[in-house]
C-alpha cells in the first residue's frame, strides 16, 4: 500500500567525418481540456475521490496558458527588458489555474483519482498543499499510474511527489499516446530506474502523449543505465517557469533527453549530471526551443550545457548558459548535424577538460550567433577557448573575449569549413600555443571588416592565417 506523509520538501535548486545531414522537425500545436468540478463535497477517502471524479464533466476549450502567471526574467544585464516574441510569451493576466477535485494526502488517494479519471476522459484533480504524496509501488514501471488522457495535478506551496526510499525503483509518472499531463506548483523527486534503457527518471512522456510542467520543480531523479534523469520526452513537453535540477542519467541528457518537441520559457536547468552527452540537455532529432532560462553547472562528457544531434532544428534565445564542465568536448554547447540559432544570449564560463570549445563546439553543422556574448570560456588543453567550428558557423553583432585554449584561444576554424564574422569583436583572449584570437586551420575565415568586426588584443597574436588580420 502506499503511504501519505506530510513533510516539506526543500528547495535544492540551486578521420575525417560525413558531411551535413538535414531533418526537419515539424512543430505540432496542442490544445487540452479543461473540466469544471460541479457539487464536489467533502472528500475524505479514495472512495469519495472516485465517486467525485464521476461529477466533473469533460468539456472542449482550450487548456489555460502554461505561461499565464507573471514571472522573475532571466538574470542576464545585457537582455534584462527583452522580450521573447518568439515562442509567444506575453505573460497576460494573472493565470489562475483551473479549479478542480480535491485529492486527500494520501498516495492510494491520488492513484485512485487518476484511474477513475483515465477511465472517464480526463480530469483536473486539486493535490493538498504541504503534502508529500509518498509512493510505494511499482506500477508498470511508475509510481502512479500511466496518463492515457488530459489529466491536470494543481498542487501548491510544498506539494510533492515523490518515491519513497525503500521502495522498489520506478519512475514517477508515464504520459502514454493520448495523454496530456500538465503539473502545476508540484515538486517531482525521488524517481529512479536502473534497467538498461530505462529512461525519464522522474518523467516519460512517449511519442503520441504530451506534458505542460508550469512553475514546478523536476529534481534529484536517476536514470541509471538510460537517458534523461529527470525527463525523457518523445512527444511535446513544455516547460515553464520551473526548474529541472540535481537529476542523473546514466548515458545522455542529464537533466532532459528530448527527441520530440521540446520548448523550455523562463526556467532553470541547473547541476544536473550524464555521463554521455547533455548534462542538462540532450537533443537527439526533432525540435528545441529554449528562451529566457537559464542552463548552469552541469556535467557530462559532451555539451554538459547542452548536446544536439541528430538532425535537430535548434533556437536558443535571451538565456544564460554558463559554468557548465565537459570532460571532452563542449562545454556549454556541443552541436552535429544540427541547425542551431543563438540570440541574444551569454555563453561564460564554461569549460571543455581535455577537447575543445569551451563555449561552443560545433561539428558538421550551421550555426548562427548573433547579439551574444561568448566569455571566459576553457580549452586550455585543446583548441577553441570561445568556438570549435567544424562546419559552418556565423557571428553577428557578437563579442568574443576573455576566453583561453591551447590554440585558438577565441575561435577556432578547422579545415574545409567556413567561419564568418559581422560586426564582431574577438578581443583579450589567451592562446597558451599560438592564434590568440582566431586560429584558422586551412578553412575559410571572412572578417568582414567593414562591417565593423575588430580581432584585437589578444595574446600571444591575433591570428594564424586569417586573410586581413593582423598577427
Amino acid at each position: 500500500m502506499n503511504h501519505q506523509h506530510h513533510e516539506h520538501e526543500p528547495d535544492r535548486s540551486g578521420g575525417r567525418r560525413a558531411r551535413s545531414r538535414w531533418w526537419a522537425a515539424g512543430l505540432a500545436g496542442m490544445t487540452g481540456l479543461a473540466l469544471t468540478a460541479v457539487g464536489v463535497a467533502v472528500l475524505p477517502a479514495t472512495d469519495v475521490v472516485a465517486r467525485a471524479l464521476t461529477s466533473v464533466r469533460p468539456e472542449t476549450p482550450d487548456r489555460p496558458s502554461a505561461d499565464g502567471e507573471r514571472g522573475h526574467r532571466d538574470d542576464g544585464k545585457h537582455h534584462d527588458k527583452a522580450k521573447d516574441k518568439s515562442t509567444g510569451d506575453k505573460d497576460k493576466g494573472k493565470g489562475k489555474k483551473p479549479k478542480g477535485v480535491p485529492v486527500p494526502c494520501k498516495a492510494d488517494a491520488l492513484i485512485a483519482a487518476i484511474n477513475h479519471a483515465n477511465a472517464r476522459g480526463g480530469a483536473v484533480l486539486d493535490l493538498a498543499p504541504k503534502c508529500t504524496y509518498l509512493l510505494t509501488t511499482n506500477i508498470d514501471g511508475a509510481g502512479l499510474p500511466a496518463i492515457t488522457t488530459p489529466i491536470t495535478l494543481n498542487g501548491g506551496k510544498h506539494t510533492t511527489i515523490k518515491r519513497a526510499a525503500a521502495a522498489d525503483q520506478f519512475r514517477i509518472l508515464t504520459v502514454e499516446v493520448g495523454g496530456d499531463l500538465t503539473l502545476h506548483k508540484l515538486t517531482i523527486t525521488g524517481g529512479q530506474i536502473s534497467d538498461d534503457g530505462s529512461n525519464g527518471g522522474g518523467i516519460l512522456v512517449n511519442a503520441g502523449g504530451a506534458a505542460t510542467i508550469n512553475h514546478s520543480k523536476i529534481i534529484r531523479n536517476i536514470a541509471s543505465n538510460g537517458d534523461g534523469g529527470g525527463i525523457t520526452n518523445h512527444g511535446i513537453t513544455t516547460i515553464v517557469k520551473s526548474t529541472v535540477n540535481r537529476n542523473t542519467a546514466g548515458l545522455s541528457g542529464g537533466g532532459i533527453y528530448t527527441t520530440g518537441l521540446l520548448t523550455i520559457k523562463k526556467s532553470h536547468v541547473e547541476a544536473n549530471n550524464a555521463s554521455s552527452g547533455g548534462g542538462g540537455i540532450a537533443s537527439v532529432g526533432g525540435t528545441v526551443q529554449v528562451g529566457h532560462s537559464t542552463i548552469s553547472g552541469n556535467q557530462s562528457n559532451q555539451g554538459a550545457g547542452m548536446f544536439i544531434d541528430d538532425g535537430v532544428i535548434g533556437t536558443i534565445l535571451d538565456t544564460r548558459i554558463t559554468r557548465n564542465t565537459a570532460s571532452v568536448d563542449g562545454g556549454g554547447i556541443f552541436l552535429n548535424f544540427s541547425q542551431l540559432a543563438v540570440r541574444r544570449s551569454i555563453l561564460a564560463a564554461n569549460t571543455a577538460v581535455s577537447g575543445g570549445g569551451g563555449g561552443l563546439h560545433s561539428e558538421d553543422g550551421s550555426v548562427t550567433v548573433t547579439d551574444s556574448i561568448i566569455k571566459a570560456n576553457t580549452a586550455s588543453a585543446g583548441t577553441g577557448g570561445g568556438v570549435v567550428n567544424l562546419g559552418d558557423t556565423t557571428l553577428f553583432n557578437t563579442k568574443v573575449t576573455g576566453n583561453t585554449a591551447n590554440r585558438g584561444g577565441g575561435l577556432f576554424n578547422d579545415d574545409d569549413d567556413v567561419l564568418t564574422l559581422f560586426n564582431t569583436a574577438v578581443v583579450d583572449n589567451l592562446a597558451i600555443a599560438n592564434g590568440g584570437g582566431i586560429f584558422n586551420d586551412e578553412g575559410t575565415v571572412e572578417l568582414n571588416t567593414a562591417t565593423g568586426t575588430v580581432v584585437a588584443k589578444n595574446s600571444p597574436n591575433n591570428c594564424v592565417d586569417v586573410p586581413g588580420c593582423a598577427g
